[in-house]
């Protein structure tokens, strides 16, 4: 039925693309748009079949193209949203509105990507989305054309919108059946199969999973090639064994499950592989599943899963809240439902798996976005129901893979584009990721000593920088047995360093002020955010014009709609080495999160390290339980957990340069110095000031 409908759609886009009568919607402008968006169908049409034939038939192995006409095709699949194109795209919003009209611009730019959205399924192979994506075209052309020649006028806007709207609503489900199934089961393969099946030194095979490949992803995939195998194997090894040792360390049974999901990006396939070879013998299956880039699955910039190039991220950006042209509560709540059953019927596969096992990358061009008009926005009530939503599809997750039973790691390589010293980058950031592990918890336990005796901590800034904070901290029952932060070294947080906490609400407050950070990928210039009792009372920045367009940027981004965030974590970074690394090569504005965290003291808003799994004792190296796992807000999930939590968990650093003092607080007023003047001044904390006496510094 499905490959009749795909003929009925193709037959019907011929029809229209050659016959000048059906050419008929009232308006030039609009007629031009959909010549391009035909145009754009027809070419799904082809590459949909010719990736079959090269693919998925006896006589297709992959090789009948070289690398040349294979680049060539992908470069045609993107070239019309690439900077320099997209400004005349009707994929931009501002192009789209200059040239249809306000509302007729908006509308049938979000077609357009949607549309594009289908390379996806066209190197997936999956028919019946694309055809569902065809129909939606034909459906919208034909209300245009007939109501053109019925009524010798441009349909009204308000038609295509409830036409997406039924579209949205009709297909939430089987595009959330398949999204919820690839992140459980690990017969979805697809990705799999390419990495574990291809010949990795034939860089080909990077163009068969339709995702935009540049010399970023071919440099890559060919320094990675060239790396010994003692190299890939401490690579993967790390990778593996942190996750292994976040399931041992936080007492979680990791016998009893069976998959694992594999995040990365596109390169990497040979660690990759010996990652997936590692998590074997620790009887776990990969799920690996791609960035979505359709309006069922994407999380606005995003990028949840595997994928290579982004062609553009003021796309990303600009089209970030289309769910604005259709969301109300009638749609969220059947997106509620669709979710539960989804989960549902994949619960015996949920039960068993473990979570997600994530290698990062850093080192791309920098993104500053831009603000238009002309893009879709939520409104007040549509931002309510996105929380509404975000909240309760973390209770679902929770419910089919509770958090006291999974667990995650993080680790980030460099790539190419970084600069010209990216072997040297490359080399020192494995050295980084391995750093020895009994001399951090070593060093950190004289940390947590010290801050185990105080009942606050301040953290000042170094002028020109304006944080001036003081954090409550739990007070502990039992000493001799409890502690207060949780001694973190190369489990789920890959580098080593850093030692954290859940803090107080009450009585933590002040500003924090950081001159630059990145957050997302997201610049933020000057960004202050004020604290009182622990939550989020003001926040500004400097990255526009207008004080409304920073706030906005800050709500959207860090606080995701919420009108306020608790502060989740305070953590001490300990990684000096990884500090002067950054100093060393200039990359600190280039360095991903978990990197960067580990630079200096940071600051999260959002749920506390422990969502989801805050019942579950947590003991640190020398056996002592770390009590403070929950905050104010945390203890809710007790009584409403849709009040407990926020599903978003953000990390603010201050490096050390801009910090001027940070001690601890004692219950009789006196400190106990840890850092002056970026050093640590902490009795037993010397050597962490070793690699600043480093002939850079």
């Amino acid at each position: 039925m499905i490959k009749e409908r795909f003929e009925l759609a193709v037959l019907r886009m011929e029809e229209i693309v050659n016959t000048k009568e059906y050419k008929s919607v009232g308006d030039e402008k609009l007629q031009a748009y959909f010549d391009v968006l035909f145009s754009w169908c027809m070419k799904l049409i082809k590459t949909y079949d010719a990736v079959s034939k090269r693919y998925n038939t006896p006589q297709g192995d992959g090789t009948q193209m070289s690398i040349q006409e294979l680049s060539c095709e992908n470069e045609d699949l993107y070239q019309d949203i690439l900077p320099g194109h997209y400004e005349k795209s009707y994929a931009s919003p501002v192009y789209a509105v200059s040239e249809l009209g306000e509302g007729y611009g908006q509308v049938l730019s979000f077609l357009y990507v949607e549309l594009r959205s289908q390379i996806e399924s066209v190197y997936e192979q999956r028919l019946e989305e694309l055809v569902i994506h065809l129909e939606l075209v034909l459906e919208i052309y034909g209300v245009f054309y007939e109501d053109y020649i019925e009524l010798q006028k441009v349909a009204s806007i308000d038609k295509i919108k409830d036409i997406i709207y039924w579209f949205v609503s009709d297909y939430s489900e089987p595009m959330m059946e398949r999204r919820v199934r690839e992140q459980v089961d690990a017969d979805c393969d697809f990705a799999t199969k390419i990495i574990m099946e291809s010949d990795l030194t034939d860089l080909r095979y990077l163009y068969r999973y339709g995702e935009y490949i540049t010399e970023n992803q071919i440099e890559t995939a060919e320094f990675i090639n060239n790396l010994d195998e003692a190299t890939i194997a401490k690579m993967a090894d790390t990778y593996v064994e942190g996750y292994r040792k976040g399931f041992e360390l936080a007492g979680k049974p990791l016998e009893r499950k069976k998959t694992v999901n594999i995040r990365y990006s596109l390169g990497f396939e040979r660690v990759i592989r010996r990652a997936i070879e590692q998590f074997a013998k620790l009887g776990l299956r990969p799920t690996i599943y791609r960035a979505s880039t359709n309006i069922f699955n994407k999380r606005g910039v995003l990028k949840i899963g595997y994928y290579g190039a982004i062609p553009n991220k003021q796309l990303d950006y600009d089209h970030k809240e289309d769910q604005a042209l259709f969301m109300d509560s009638k749609y969220i709540q059947r997106k509620k439902e669709i979710l539960k059953e989804a989960y549902e019927q994949v619960k015996e596969l949920a039960k068993v798996h473990a979570g997600p096992a994530c290698m990062e990358i850093f080192g791309e061009k920098q993104f500053e976005p831009v603000n238009h008009e002309e893009t879709l926005k939520l409104d007040e009530k549509q931002r309510k129901l996105s929380i509404e939503y975000s909240a309760y599809s973390g209770e679902v997750v929770n419910e089919y893979i509770p958090g006291e039973e999974r667990s995650f790691t993080i680790i980030a390589f460099p790539v190419p584009e970084i600069g010209e010293k990216f072997a040297e980058i490359f080399e020192s950031t494995i050295k980084i990721n391995t750093l020895d592990y009994e001399k951090y918890a070593r060093i950190q336990a004289k940390l947590i000593e010290a801050l185990d005796m105080s009942k606050e901590v301040r953290v000042i800034g170094k002028a020109p920088n304006q944080t001036d904070l003081t954090i409550q901290l739990i007070t502990l029952n039992e000493p001799e047995k409890q502690t207060k932060f949780e001694n973190c070294v190369a489990d789920v947080n890959i580098p080593v360093g850093e030692v954290f906490t859940s803090p107080v609400l009450k009585g933590t407050k002040g500003i924090l002020h950081v001159s630059k950070v990145f957050l997302e990928e997201l610049e933020y210039r000057d960004l202050m955010i004020t604290l009182e009792d622990g939550m989020v009372k003001e926040y500004s920045c400097a990255n526009f014009a207008t004080s409304a367009e920073n706030k906005k940027y800050i709500a959207d981004n860090i606080l995701f709609h919420h009108p306020t965030l608790p502060i989740g974590e305070f953590a001490i970074g300990t990684n000096t080495t990884a500090y002067v690394a950054a100093k060393k090569y200039g990359i600190e504005d280039k360095l991903p999160i978990l990197i960067a965290e580990k630079m200096g003291p940071h600051f999260a808003f959002g749920d506390t390290c422990y969502s989801h799994s805050e019942d579950i004792p947590v003991f640190n190296p020398d056996g002592k339980e770390i009590v403070a796992r929950d905050n104010e807000v945390s203890i809710l999930r007790k009584t409403d957990a849709a009040k407990a939590y926020f599903n978003c968990h953000t990390d603010i650093t201050i490096p050390y340069d801009e910090l001027e003092a940070l001690y601890g607080v004692k219950e009789d007023g006196t400190r106990i110095s840890i850092i002056e003047n970026a050093r640590f001044v902490l009795e037993g904390c010397e050597e962490l000031n070793e690699p600043f006496e480093s002939e850079f510094f």
